[in-house]
């Protein structure tokens, strides 16, 4: 895959921190620009393809969240708010958007009139199912190089380091700011 020619190489990056920043540990700043630019480089693989699938990535999260939740594919809209770190308001706009296509259901609760219940449609579930295929697809090509045993520690590795950070920021899972 050619380079970004409006980005610098990883070594041309870390020669020039280097030349500003003498302290610089280049074998740290090597892995940590290098996995910025493949969760960079993902995200937009996996834009593409949930454009492709006429979804975006904000409403494949809901899609997602709801299967996390297991059948019926249900909760309200605060907990999927509180679950995907955005405000109540965006929620409902999201929400609506998806209702409107079909994605989701937003209901009254049949025990408690006042609670809104946000339920998966077939369709959202289609939507899911074939985007889960695309992104199987896609991530098999990205590590087709690495051996079973390779991913194994590569995976274990990513986790020691997403807990480590984890640990250090236990805020940090949510977003800064609503992405709508």
């Amino acid at each position: 895959m050619p380079e970004d020619p409006t980005e610098p190489t990883l070594d041309e990056q870390i020669a020039a921190y280097q030349r500003e920043f003498r302290d610089l540990d280049p074998q740290v700043e090597k892995v940590v620009t290098a996995l910025g630019r493949l969760n960079r480089r993902m995200n937009v693989g996996y834009g593409r393809q949930l454009a492709a699938l006429g979804i975006s990535n904000a409403e494949w999260e809901v899609l997602k969240t709801l299967v996390l939740a297991g059948t019926p594919y249900r909760m309200g809209p605060g907990e999927l708010a509180k679950r995907l770190g955005l405000t109540p308001a965006a929620m409902t706009h999201r929400i609506d958007r998806m209702a409107g296509e079909g994605l989701v259901t937003r209901d009254r609760d049949e025990n408690n009139r006042v609670r809104v219940i946000v339920e998966l449609t077939d369709e959202g579930r289609t939507k899911w199912l074939e985007a889960m295929r695309a992104a199987t697809t896609f991530e098999e090509e990205l590590l087709q190089d690495l051996s079973g045993k390779d991913r194994g520690a590569l995976g274990e590795m990513l986790i020691r380091l997403l807990r480590r950070v984890e640990d250090a920021q236990p805020d940090a899972g949510g977003r800064l700011t609503d992405l709508d």
